[in-house]
């Protein structure tokens, strides 16, 4: 089957006003293991263009709050996040967002990043498993006792390692490639649930 940019999942997005079809894979995470509470303080890794913020901003109602860092500018506007345009592995700049926030630490950490593509696939699953080690630092640093974690990993020689080194970290880790990820893709997402102390 020939890529279809604007296929099944794309038109949903767009009938239920989500800035990308990307907030189905969040959606099913969430669905199946209830990653996100009300109330929750949530700080989203490269989240433009923000269809991951839109999901979380409903989950979590008026009493959460989400952070969402990215490189790029998000043109969006949602009444309990703060989207700020900086480096999402810049330790200043979030401790500063966290600090303007008012958050000392964070409930659920999440990336949904990706690195610029190349096509040539050892390349891209290397960068791929790099911006996954640094979300995993972050987590380490930002994330409470009890947090959950999700991040996207194109799959690879490195999975086994980095499952490992997540599940060291978190009482439960589960493994799900949604039903929105494309065919072609070789992404999949690994959800720490319950950070030890």
């Amino acid at each position: 089957m020939a890529y279809n940019p604007r296929d099944f999942y794309f038109k949903k997005a767009k009938e239920r006003d989500f800035a990308a079809r990307s907030v189905f894979k969040l959606e099913e995470i969430d669905g199946r293991f209830r990653i996100l509470r009300k109330g929750d303080k949530i700080l989203d890794l490269g989240c433009a263009p923000g269809s991951w913020s839109q999901y979380a901003s409903k989950a979590v109602g008026p009493g959460g709050a989400i952070v969402g860092i990215d490189l790029q500018k998000v043109a969006l506007t949602l009444p309990n996040v703060m989207f700020v345009q900086g480096d999402a592995f810049d330790e200043a700049t979030v401790s500063k967002v966290a600090a303007d926030a008012g958050i000392a630490a964070f409930d659920v950490v999440m990336s949904d990043m990706a690195p610029k593509t190349t096509g040539i696939r050892v390349t891209d699953q290397q960068r791929s498993y790099d911006l996954c080690r640094r979300a995993l630092d972050v987590a380490e640093r930002r994330l409470k006792p009890g947090g959950n974690f999700v991040v996207k990993l194109f799959q690879s020689g490195s999975f086994e390692d980095y499952l490992k080194t997540v599940r060291a970290r978190f009482e439960r880790v589960e493994i799900l490639r949604p039903k929105s990820t494309r065919k072609a893709s070789f992404e999949i997402f690994i959800i720490g649930i319950k950070k030890r102390a």
